[in-house]
């Protein structure tokens, strides 16, 4: 699951450089092109722009998921081993109170 989430911020975010560069690539050349190479460079940045949106909206949808199933792992392990929950949230309530008082 770690390789996924890695290839998937990995290719979001060549995405996301190849969009910035065409769109820097339209705003510094537009006065020193002809209308139709910029017409051209605005279309592939709308369709870049199209697609970047696309795979932010799924992989929000994936983060979502994946943030459920981990939760539900762990009402389903506290449900299983209640003391085990109590003692996991008393041991970190006291690491807190130690941090907060030494302020």
């Amino acid at each position: 699951m770690a390789q996924q989430k890695e290839s998937t911020s990995e290719l979001l975010r060549e995405e996301l450089e190849t969009l910035a560069d065409t769109l820097e690539e339209l705003l510094h050349s537009s006065g020193d092109k002809p209308k139709a190479e910029i017409d051209k460079l605005r279309s592939k940045a709308e369709g870049l722009l199209k697609n970047t949106r696309s795979r932010l909206t799924e992989t929000s949808g994936k983060i979502v998921d994946q943030t459920k199933e981990i939760a539900d792992k762990a009402d389903n392990y506290v449900h299983e081993k209640p003391w085990t929950g109590v003692g996991i949230g008393a041991a970190v309530g006291l690491v807190l109170g130690v941090l907060l008082t030494r302020r």
